[in-house]
């Protein structure tokens, strides 16, 4: 049995695990009860997605965004949560077709890719799985399911977070006690996997490491020690909810294991 790490709902506060929580989105009363205290507002379609890194599916995110906004809103916030470093390149593949951050438009090697400056009415539906790669050198690629289409009350922000998965705690392989801040890029393979010896406390990192090793910070993303990556500018490692539960309440959520 593999324990699932779970995140908290953005409208009613409770855990669920990444393979439960968008049936959860699609029924959850408190987001119910959100959209039906704006009935005055105009409607729109929205798309409920479900973010994952391809090698590493215990990092994830839900998101809704509105069919109205261009595919370059998804990479923006894409990059700002999890993947941001050095302004790499970027691409989408969607049914055969790849849409790049800054295409080429030559199609000397075949067929050109798209601008991300399309609709997401236009290229996406309830149901699709397409991925996501971000730098074509040390890349890191994400799978995106479309889990939900729906018409709700149209809001000010065309993209809103509304789970993720928990910041998970690192303890130092040198210790074996205290929380691990940094991570020894020599332990990261090319897909993200961290060695048994990549997470290093700062009391152990300044007693045992010289000046040949590379740190970068323990952060909540799967492209945690690659390249120059250092976290997230604008978002925070732990997602916040709108309301809190109590800890006794989080007993009727469903266990978290398959």
């Amino acid at each position: 049995m593999t324990t699932q790490v779970k995140g908290k709902c953005k409208y009613c506060g409770k855990e669920y695990t990444r393979s439960y929580i968008m049936r959860h989105l699609a029924s959850c009363k408190a987001r119910k009860e959100r959209d039906e205290g704006q009935q005055g507002r105009k409607k729109c379609g929205y798309f409920d997605l479900l973010v994952s890194g391809k090698y590493n599916r215990d990092m994830w995110l839900a998101i809704e965004v509105t069919e109205n906004a261009p595919l370059q809103e998804v990479d923006t916030f894409l990059r700002n949560i999890w993947l941001e470093c050095c302004g790499h390149l970027s691409a989408f593949e969607i049914n055969g077709t790849s849409y790049e951050s800054h295409p080429d438009l030559d199609d000397f090697w075949g067929e050109p890719a798209e601008s991300m400056n399309c609709r997401l009415k236009n290229i996406l539906e309830k149901g699709m799985v397409f991925r996501y790669e971000y730098d074509f050198g040390s890349t890191t690629e994400l799978v995106i399911q479309v889990a939900n289409y729906r018409k709700a009350p149209e809001k000010r922000d065309v993209l809103t977070l509304l789970s993720r998965n928990e910041a998970e705690e690192y303890i130092c392989w040198r210790c074996g006690k205290r929380p691990a801040v940094y991570v020894d890029t020599n332990e990261v393979d090319p897909w993200g996997y961290h060695g048994k010896e990549a997470f290093v406390c700062e009391k152990c990192a300044d007693k045992y490491y010289g000046d040949d090793f590379y740190f970068l910070n323990v952060c909540n993303s799967p492209r945690m020690g690659i390249c120059g990556y250092e976290g997230s500018r604008f978002y925070p490692d732990q997602f916040v909810p709108d309301v809190s539960v109590p800890a006794g309440d989080q007993s009727k959520t469903p266990s978290g294991r398959k």
